[in-house]
């Protein structure tokens, strides 16, 4: 693998690695939403949730298609979906050990 392919892969996980983002993609890993949907769902703006659904649409991390007068937002590669939980788990192994040590000192 060469450095574009790092200098892409960078840029992808600097797309995910935001807390606003991640949020959408947990509304959106089962099911299509309008923004109105995620709005409700993620608890932010309409215009703070375009202008994200806006850089993940630009990554591919999501899709969208019109239907009438609504725009329905989609995750773009279910393995997005299997990263994103892959790491959360690592998370969970990691906060675990950490407690275990933690309980291990106190003893």
């Amino acid at each position: 693998m060469n450095q574009d392919f790092y200098c892409l892969h960078s840029d992808l996980c600097k797309t995910l690695a935001n807390e606003k983002r991640q949020r959408i993609l947990g509304a959106l890993r089962d099911k299509e939403l309008t923004v109105s949907q995620l709005v409700e769902a993620v608890g932010m703006s309409q215009a703070n949730t375009s202008q994200h659904l806006s850089i993940l649409r630009s990554k591919g991390v999501v899709t969208s298609r019109r239907e009438g007068a609504h725009i329905y937002y989609a995750i773009g590669n279910p393995k997005i979906i299997q990263a994103f939980d892959l790491i959360t788990e690592v998370m969970q192994e990691n906060l675990a050990a950490q407690n275990r040590n933690a309980g291990a000192l106190g003893e």
